[in-house]
Parts: structure tokens; C-alpha cells; sequence
């Protein structure tokens, strides 16, 4: 596949909000999208699933914010902006979801000692070795314990003897369930040192490193459960994991309504006032008033004429305050708490009241991008997830270069039928 082909495959996906099935579908039998690939109206040439995927992935987070750049330096040219016409912009942060279940310590466990087992028992097949020839009745085993030590924190009794009765169930089947994973991880460490006398290939080097990084996730949630559970101890926030195979994702409470917690990573925006997003950042581990500087910074790096932006609350800090003020000629940034006479004045100056009105529209773009697949990361890996969001950026830029497109189209349809309709003008009398 040329990049081109990659580029368009990665777009379409993003822009349409598809898988690869879907993907592959649409490559090898819409018409119009083959003309865009590159092929003729008798090229049959197929594309294969894997090869879309493998090849969209070969695509960088760095490559696609360079040619974002170029993307949204077109978009300005088609708008026939000015050349010294500043750019305003608006700033703000929104979760992209990954794809993970609801986390409890108990189901990460189950997790963590599922994939040790059948990992383990492929590596035993190779071998031609039997001692874990049992291994889907070893994972079932596991499961209905699991779901047996769920079930037990379901009581809503009032009455004081039925609830330590309760107690002290939960705290068994809890036991029940460690005491066998914890068999299960010492069988497999045996098997793993039975297995690593003969010669192993390269193979079998990823496997035992693959097996190795699950069985410490499995002993992280062991004591996690038994700490929590039998001895009653409150788990520190920043201990937990909250996925085995995503562990990038992050417990994100921003207090909307409805949605109590949302679990992924954070990203954030800067939209200018054409509707173009100029630059965005994964905040992995960070806050609002963390990014703030950076954002503006990186943003004025690609497009120099930006020197308006406008934030949220959420963004403030004195030091923020401070340094946006050097960098741009306009911060509306609202400070938190009780203000000074000279804050007070400058919130309400026009121009800070005008970029203030204006902030909103941000949430325009969010839900474009959440519209066009950025509402959760089906791809794996942080690596994945950079570039995903990469990918949807650029996707939602050339999707407004599109919608101007077109409705400059409109526009000349609209004169030319108006032009068109006119009467003819009358004769002059002989």
C-alpha cells in the first residue's frame, strides 16, 4: 500500500466511526472510494484485513500533526484569511475512552490469572507437555469463584446479626477465591521453570516475558484483595490499576451529570475561530493547569499568528496566569476564588467578555470528534491510543475543509440560479 492509501484508510475509519471489517468492506467494493485509493474502474485489486491494519498502524502521532499542520494551513487559504489575521483560539480538556470493562480488584485478578493459564498451557502444547492439559476447567473454576465472591456483596440487610453473618461469607468466598489463583500462579511458576531449562527461541523468550508481566499483575490484585477484603485496609488511589491490558487508563471523575466516572485518558484541544483544530495533547497523568502553557506554546510553534485563547476555570493557576500573559495578547482564563479589583476589571474588559461568549463553541468540536469515533479507542497500547487521537484530528479537520467546500458550492448554485431566474430586460421601443 502507497501512504496515500494508508492515509485515506485511516481517515475513512475515524471520519465514519467504522472497524476494519467494516474498513475492508468499503475498500474493496465502493466505487467512489477506490478512485480516491488510486485504482481504475476494472482494478479488482483486493485489500486484506490484515493488511489495512497492519499498515494504518505504521502511521506516528509525530507524522500526523505535520500533516494536521498542512491540513489546517489549507483550510485557512480556502477561507482566503488574511495573512496577518490573528488567530483566536479556545482551549479545553475531554475524555476519549478505552476499551475496558468496569474494574474491580477481583476481576482484574481474573483477568491477570486467565491469561497466565492459557498462555502457560499454549506454551505446554509446543512442548508436547500434559500438566496443564485441564486449563479451561482450571480458568472455569476460577470464574464461577470469582462470580460466587461477587454475589456475596449483594446483601442489603438492616438486620446487625445477618449482616456479620454476610460479612464473614464474603470474607470466605474472598479466601476461597485467592487460595486458588494463588495455586494456580505457583503451578504456572514451575511450569515456567520446567520449561526454561531446554533451549527456548525467541518465540517462547516473548511468551515467558508476556506470562511473566501477568503473573505480577495477578500478585498485585492478590494482596490488593486480601489488604481490602479480609484485613479491611482502604487501597491507595495511586496503587490501583484500573486494566490489565490497557493500563494507561485512568479513574476520571469531572463531576458531569450522569456520568459519575469515566474511564480512559484525557485529551486536550485548541480550536480557532474558523472551527479548525490547531494542536491537541494526551494528558497521561496530568491536569488542566498542567497543560495549559504547553498547549499554547506548541500551538503558537505551528501557527504564529495565534494570540487569543480563551480556557476554562479548570486551567487556572497564578504561574498559568503569568506566563500566558507573555505569550499571548489576550488570556481569558477566569481565576477561582475571590477576586481582586484588578482581575475584576480585566473580566470584565469587552474583549474578555467577547472571548469568553465564544468558548463554547469548543464543545462544538468536541462532539464532532466524539461523533467521528473519538468517543473510545478501540486500538491498544498508549502508542495506539496517541495515535488514534492523532488520526481523528486530522480527520475532523479535513471534514470541515469539506463542509466549506461545500457550502462554497451552495453559494455559487444559489447566485447562479439566481442570475439565472432574472427576467430579460425589456426592448427599447423603435
Amino acid at each position: 500500500m502507497t501512504l496515500w492509501s494508508i492515509f485515506v484508510c485511516g481517515v475513512v475509519r475515524l471520519d465514519l466511526n467504522i472497524d476494519y471489517d467494516r474498513l475492508q468492506e468499503l475498500v474493496n467494493h465502493h466505487n467512489t472510494l477506490r478512485e480516491m485509493l488510486g485504482h481504475a474502474a476494472f482494478d479488482e485489486e483486493p485489500y486484506h484485513y490484515q493488511t489495512l491494519k497492519d499498515n494504518v498502524s505504521l502511521f506516528t502521532p509525530e507524522l500526523l500533526d505535520k500533516i494536521n499542520q498542512l491540513v489546517v494551513d489549507s483550510g485557512h487559504v480556502l477561507l482566503k484569511k488574511k495573512g496577518n489575521e490573528a488567530l483566536r483560539g479556545r482551549c479545553d480538556s475531554f475524555v476519549v475512552e478505552t476499551n475496558v470493562h468496569y474494574p474491580t480488584d477481583i476481576n482484574l485478578l481474573y483477568d491477570a490469572m486467565r491469561k497466565v493459564i492459557t498462555l502457560t498451557a499454549r506454551w505446554c502444547e509446543q512442548r508436547e507437555l500434559s500438566d496443564w492439559r485441564q486449563h479451561q476447567y482450571n480458568v472455569g473454576h476460577l470464574k464461577r469463584l470469582m462470580r460466587k465472591a461477587q454475589n456475596t456483596k449483594r446483601s442489603k440487610t438492616k438486620s446487625d446479626e445477618q449482616r456479620k453473618k454476610n460479612e464473614t461469607l464474603c470474607i470466605e468466598a474472598h479466601q476461597a477465591y485467592l487460595d486458588v489463583a494463588e495455586h494456580y500462579l505457583d503451578k504456572a511458576q514451575a511450569t515456567l521453570a520446567k520449561l526454561a531449562e531446554g533451549s527456548v527461541d525467541e518465540f517462547e523468550v516473548v511468551s515467558k516475558l508476556q506470562i511473566e508481566g501477568f503473573m505480577r499483575h495477578a500478585i498485585r490484585q492478590i494482596d490488593q484483595t486480601r489488604r481490602r477484603v479480609i484485613l479491611g485496609e482502604a487501597i491507595p488511589h495511586a496503587e490501583k490499576v484500573f486494566s490489565i491490558f490497557e493500563p494507561h487508563t485512568e479513574w476520571i471523575s469531572k463531576g458531569k451529570a450522569g456520568v459519575p466516572v469515566e474511564l480512559g485518558v484525557k485529551v486536550c484541544i485548541v480550536e480557532d475561530q474558523h472551527q479548525f483544530i490547531l494542536h491537541h495533547e494526551v494528558m497521561q497523568q496530568k491536569t488542566d493547569d498542567q497543560v495549559a502553557v504547553s498547549m499554547v506554546r506548541e500551538a503558537k510553534k505551528r501557527f504564529t499568528k495565534l494570540n487569543v485563547c480563551s480556557f476554562d476555570k479548570g486551567f487556572h493557576s497564578p504561574e498559568n496566569q503569568r506566563v500566558l500573559k507573555e505569550e499571548l495578547d489576550l488570556v481569558a482564563l477566569p481565576r477561582k476564588g475571590k477576586l481582586s479589583q484588578a482581575a475584576q476589571e480585566a473580566q470584565q474588559s469587552e474583549e474578555f467578555i467577547r472571548a469568553r461568549h465564544a468558548h463554547s463553541a469548543v464543545e462544538s468540536a468536541i462532539n464532532a470528534l466524539e461523533v467521528h469515533g473519538l468517543d473510545m479507542c478501540p486500538d491498544h497500547g498508549i502508542g495506539g491510543f496517541k495515535r488514534y487521537v492523532a488520526f481523528a484530528v486530522v480527520a475532523r479537520n479535513i471534514h470541515r475543509i469539506g463542509a466549506i467546500l461545500w457550502q462554497q458550492e451552495q453559494k455559487r448554485e444559489e447566485r447562479k440560479n439566481k442570475y439565472s431566474n432574472r427576467a430579460p430586460p425589456c426592448k427599447r421601443a423603435a
